[in-house]
Order: C-alpha cells, then structure tokens, then sequence
C-alpha cells in the first residue's frame, strides 16, 4: 500500500469515527471560514470573551477557600491569571450565542458564568494530575506544583480542585448539566488510560491516539459548550450544535498543540518541548511521519478540517456578536503560536 493511500484512508477512517463524514474539502495551504454576518463589529474573540469573565481567577479561589495554608498554596498556583483561559472564553461565547440564538438575550446567566469557573477548575487539576503522570518540571513558564512540593501533596492539590469543581457544580442544581460534566471526569481517567497504552496495529493506531484527544482534550469543551446550551435554551438541536462546535474545536486544538510541540521552542510554549516524545508517545506528527514525511503538514490539515467542522456547525445557529467571535476563534485555534 502506498504511503500516501494509507494516509488518506487512514485519516478518512479516523475522521469517521468521530462522525465528521460531512467535512468539506479543504486545501492545506488555505483554511475558509464563514465570514461574520451579525451586522455588528466585534473584537477579538478573547477579549470579547473576556469582557463577561472579569474576576474569575478570584472568584475560583473563593471556591478553593481552604486550610492548610501549604494546600492552599499549591491549589491557587496556577489560577493566577497568567494562563490563556480558553476554555472559559469558549464558553461564555457559547452561552451568548445560544442565548441570542433562542430569545435575542445578550445575557450570561450566572449559572452559565459557573461552569466557565468548573471548566477551568476542571482542566487545571488535569494539569496538576498529568504533571505527576509525565514527572513534568515546567508549566505555563514555572515551576510545576509537583516539583516544589512533591507528588503526593500534588495529586492531592488536583484531587481539590476537582472536589471544589464538583460542589460548585452540585450548587447548579440541573441534574442534566450535572450529568453532562461528570462525563468529562470519566472522560479524563480514561483519556489517561488510553495514553498510557497504545496499538500495535498500525490502521488502529492513529484511531487510538483520536479517542485519546477526545478524552483528554475536547470532551471538556465539548460538553462545557452543550452544558451551557442546556442552561440557555430548550431545544436539542442547539445542545448538539453546542457539542459538536466545542468537539471538533477541541479536537483541533490538541492537534496544533502536538505540532507545537516539535515546531516551537520551551520559552515560547512556557513547558518542555518535545516532551511528548521524551515519554515516548505517539501523536500526530509522528503517526503521520511514520508514512510520510511531513507529520507536521498533515496533522495541521487534519486540524483544518475540523475547524472547518466546527465552523460549518456554530454556523447553524443566529447570527450574533458572539456566534461570530466562535467563528473567528476557530482560525486562532490554528494560528496560534503557544
């Protein structure tokens, strides 16, 4: 079989996998995406995300009010306002759009606000829990929590914050939005799971290393978006809508970060690079590589057509500022450098 056969069934297996058999073509050298139509201007995604998420570093450590000291330490050491806050942006311009899209509120209601607040908590005790599994020494341009006060007391500090995440979930009190982000809990365990095994056929291997992005990566987002959509408006369609933009977003996401990982150097990314490959773990680029020779190329087109997925879905619902602003994001997720 040819190489480039093999990747091109290869890719078109694993993207069916995932239910994306409706992708668009695109070229490698282009990525199209829908232009705003919401007659109204609006900034960058992230600032204009940003202006419904003032104060939320603080308000996370109000949630993380604790005793001992050191526990408290440890917990609060990355919400110091110094990470990209992703997550949470993605998910107060969800809320937004779906708002705008069911009744023309331009509201965030402050139970849609919380689960920006769960979604970050969510992911960084993933941090702190994947520094000790990797034995990490750097992150976001410091010293990890494991490395100044050891792993024990660092899976500790993550096993907090997720129990924090959890009560201000529970204080929510939508049993549905509840069941939708303890899927992500499982989700990460067994993201992890899969990362620490892999295939040794090679047809099964880049499908394993998709459904490890999922878990670990995109389910966050994806159901954060849908936990949101269910908070802002009754109809499925929306959900589904709001689930699949935050996949496929997600999913592309962890695809540019894997190519960053072999294109950009440590001071750039704040954390080692190449780490992946230290631990002896195969991502794109080099499932890829393994075929042809230019890993890093195709897991950015693969990247492309996912975003391009993601674009094609937000694209279903109203127009807005912020349905817009999802749209623009979709091109930062590929564009961005750290």
């Amino acid at each position: 079989m040819s190489c480039f056969y093999f990747v091109k069934s290869l890719t078109s297996a694993c993207l069916n996998m995932y239910s994306i058999s409706r992708l668009h073509h695109t070229t490698s050298a282009v990525f199209c995406y829908s232009k705003p139509q919401s007659g109204e201007k609006y900034t960058d995604p992230f600032q204009l995300g940003r202006r419904y998420l003032k104060g939320l570093y603080e308000d996370i450590r109000k949630e993380l009010l604790i005793s001992p000291i050191e526990l408290k330490e440890m917990s609060e050491y990355y919400f110091d306002g110094k990470g990209k806050a992703f997550r949470p942006v993605i998910v107060v311009l969800m809320a937004r759009a779906c708002n705008s899209h069911y009744n023309n509120s331009r509201d965030v209601q402050a139970s849609q606000r919380s689960i920006a607040l769960i979604a970050e908590m969510i992911h960084t005790a993933s941090l702190v829990h994947d520094d000790v599994i990797d034995d990490a020494s750097s992150r976001r341009g410091k010293h990890t929590v494991n490395k100044i006060w050891g792993e024990k007391k660092a899976v500790l500090a993550g096993d907090l914050i997720l129990s924090a995440a959890s009560i201000a979930l529970a204080r929510i009190g939508n049993t549905t939005v509840i069941s939708i982000l303890t899927q992500v809990i499982e989700d990460l365990v067994r993201g992890e799971f899969l990362q620490l095994g892999s295939k040794e056929n090679e047809n099964e291997r880049f499908a394993h290393y998709l459904e490890k992005t999922f878990k670990k990566t995109a389910s966050l987002i994806a159901n954060s978006c849908k936990a949101v959509s269910v908070l802002g408006c009754p109809d499925p369609v929306v959900h589904e809508i709001a689930y699949q933009y935050g996949k496929n977003v997600g999913i592309a996401f962890q695809l540019i970060d894997d190519v960053l990982d072999f294109t950009s150097c440590s001071e750039q990314m704040g954390k080692p690079t190449s780490a992946d490959l230290k631990l002896g773990l195969a991502t794109g680029p080099v499932l890829f590589a393994c075929q042809q020779s230019d890993g890093v190329q195709q897991t950015t087109y693969l990247a492309q057509r996912y975003c391009h997925e993601a674009v094609r879905e937000i694209s279903k619902l109203r127009p807005s500022p912020e349905r817009d602003a999802l749209i623009q994001l979709s091109e930062t997720v590929l564009t961005r450098d750290k």
